[in-house]
Order: C-alpha cells, then structure tokens, then sequence
C-alpha cells in the first residue's frame, strides 16, 4: 500500500511546498491525506464491497467498479453508457500511469546530467532545458530495451529496494538541509493562488494509489480490515511527504531544484545516493510501465492474429516509449508536469469519478439519507474535483508551456 501510493513524486514534493508557501503545504498535505484516506479510497472500496453482494462476485477492478456502478444503477437510461465509463477510467489511468513514467524519465535524465556537469555549474535555464532534453532522448534506447522485459517477477524485488532508497532519501533530506537551513520565520508561508493549485496538483499525484487500493483489499484474507491498512499506510506516506517537503523547502529555499537529491551537497555519500536512486528509479520505470501497458494490451491486442501478439506487442512497447520520450522532451519541467497529472488524472479519479460511482451506489439502497446528505456530501465533493481540475489543470498547463 505504501508502495503504491509514495512514488517518485516524493522527490518533487519540496517544489510543491516552494510553489505554494511552507506553513499552507504542511496545513493541505494533512487535509488531502486525510480526504485520500477516509473518503476517496475507503469510498471506493466501500462502493465495491456494495457491488460485490449485488452482483455474487468476489472481486473488482477500478474500471469494473465504474462499468457495474452505471450497468445495475438506479436510471434505466443511462445503463447502456456503462462501458463508456469504464472506458473513461481506463484511459485516465494510463494517462496518469505513462505520464508518471514521464516524469520518472525527466527524473533520471535530469540526474545524470547534474552528475556530469557538477553541482557548482550554473546553466541558464533555457540552455540547462535544451541540454536536459538531449539527456532524455539519450535515454530512449536503454528505457526501451528495459521494457522489454514482460515477466514481472524479474522487476518486483527490485521495488523493496527502491523503498530503502525512499527512506534513506528521506532521512538525508532532513540532515543535509538542517545544515543549511534559514532561521525558519524568513520561510514564506503563503503565496499566491496558481501556486497553490499547481501545489494541490503534485500533493495530489504523490500521495494518491489509485491502482492500488482494490487490487490490495481483493487479495485480503479479511477485506474488513482494509480500513486499518490503509489508515496504517497513509500516516506513513503524508509523514513523508511532509518531511522531504518542510525540509526540502526549507533547508533548500527558493532556488531548490528536483529531484531533491539534486540539493545534496557534492560530498561522497551523497553522490553515491544520487546515482543509486537513478538507478532504481529507472529499474521502477519498468514497473511502472507495465501496468499501463498491460490494460492498453487488453484492449489492441484483440485487433491482432494471436499468433503474432510476440511480435505486436514488442512493437506497441515501443510505440509506448517513443511517444513517453517525446512527451518528457517537449514538457521537461518537473514540477508542473506532476502537478498537471494530479489536477487532471487524479482530480478525476480521486474526486469525481468515485462520487459519482457512490451516489450510482447508494441512490436506492440505503438512499440519500436525511435531507439527502449523500447527495450534497458528493456535489461538494464533485465540484471541488471540478475546481481542481480546471484551475490545477490550466495553472500547471501553463507553466508547462511557459518552458517549452
């Protein structure tokens, strides 16, 4: 669970506190943990385990649920619409799934290059973007070769090494940036507006296991106790989250940079641990990769004669890489390219597809409750999902674009 949810957007997350102001990141990071915990994910599942009794089956995907929660709701019209919503969440997640290869991809390119040139060289940003653009497209082969592989079980032990990498990063964000750090009333607290969606953005997509949450509780021996392993999990990760943020800003200020290893001092371990962590983010890239592909495979695959889905699929697998590559070489900025997936991938995920699927749910049995609490419960949700994906969505589109 903790796997899922604490990706690579832990090395960005310090941007985030820099874009919307220390003291309000701290105060969001808790309320958007919060929310993931007790009303997106355990929501979702919830919403599941409704539809497991209803339909006499024991487990559901995402898109399942999506697809069942229209096919059997309560508004007879609209029940032929149901695999277009599980279409809908299908592409959402390989949107946000590619896309976050994409920002693994700029991630090691971006290493690397601050490795060969040395931390005390300073490049003017359109100069340092075309030279970060060239790194990324020198990865391309090796990122291809690596998927290649099919067979997750030659990538799977590699993850819990990355994990010790997430720890040891953690911790030495909060040492090397004690070392360097301003008294902490000179951090800004507040910002400004954009900056706080594009903030609301990357929290977003660095906290949120969208892939993860039913797929764990299906495999549970009691699915009950899924509350408890959430809950247990999600302390972990906003823990995390908030000490590479408060730390990373603070200690790093206004000219941090991400990864947040980039900010490590040019000293022995340190070096060391930039050079690990780039590699294990491009063993996870792989991983990542797969289960993206894996559903895009679902559905090609079908177009294509079975005895040469050898060949197709290898040849989809580099379609697949050729266009994450050329993505992460026109949209090289880390931070908004994050925070442009949280607003648009997971505001729909998080927020309105999972409200929409509840009222679908409920609308009968139990009904709305009192006064239809259920039902403003979920328009207050929906329509902060729709602020964020409108706001976070143009705010970060548009930094984007600005770098290009």
């Amino acid at each position: 669970m903790i796997k899922g949810c604490l990706g690579g957007g832990i090395l960005g997350i310090h941007e985030a506190f820099m874009k919307a102001g220390l003291w309000t990141s701290v105060i969001v990071t808790i309320i958007f943990g919060f929310y993931i915990t007790y009303w997106f994910m355990s929501l979702l599942v919830k919403s599941a385990q409704v539809l497991y009794r209803r339909l006499h089956i024991p487990q559901m995907s995402y898109p399942d649920v999506a697809e069942a929660s229209l096919a059997v709701g309560p508004f007879p019209k609209l029940r032929k619409y149901s695999k277009w919503f599980r279409y809908a969440v299908d592409i959402i997640i390989c949107i946000d799934l590619f896309g976050a290869c994409c920002v693994y991809q700029i991630i090691i390119a971006r290493t690397i290059m601050k490795l060969v040139q040395g931390a005390s060289e300073l490049e003017p940003v359109d100069n340092e973007m075309s030279q970060l653009r060239l790194y990324v497209l020198a990865l391309f082969v090796p990122v291809m070769l690596l998927c290649m592989i099919t067979t997750l079980k030659y990538l799977a032990p590699f993850t819990l090494v990355a994990d010790a990498f997430i720890v040891v990063c953690v911790i030495a964000t909060v040492v090397y940036s004690l070392r360097v750090a301003p008294p902490i009333s000179e951090v800004v607290g507040w910002k400004n507006t954009i900056g706080f969606f594009e903030f609301c953005g990357i929290v977003i997509f660095s906290m949120e296991g969208i892939g993860v949450s039913l797929p764990i509780e299906n495999n549970m021996k009691n699915p009950k106790q899924f509350p408890i392993v959430l809950t247990a999990a999600m302390i972990i990760v906003v823990s995390f989250l908030i000490m590479v943020g408060f730390f990373g800003y603070w200690g790093f200020g206004e000219s941090s940079t991400s990864p947040v290893t980039l900010n490590f001092p040019s000293e022995t371990f340190p070096t060391v641990l930039k050079v690990l962590m780039a590699v294990m983010i491009f063993i996870t890239f792989a991983l990542n990769f797969w289960a993206p592909f894996n559903l895009v495979w679902h559905y090609v695959s079908k177009k294509h004669n079975p005895k040469w889905h050898w060949i197709w699929e290898r040849v989809y697998r580099t379609v697949s890489i050729v266009m994450i590559t050329l993505i992460a070489i026109a949209f090289p900025n880390i931070g908004n390219l994050m925070g442009l997936l949280g607003a648009f991938c997971l505001s729909n995920m998080g927020f309105i597809f999972p409200a929409i699927i509840e009222l679908l749910v409920i609308w009968e049995d139990p009904g709305l409750g009192r006064f239809k609490w259920r039902l403003w419960k979920n328009i207050v949700v929906l329509i902060v999902g729709v602020l964020l994906l409108c706001a976070g969505t143009y705010s970060n589109l548009k930094g984007l674009i600005s770098h290009i």
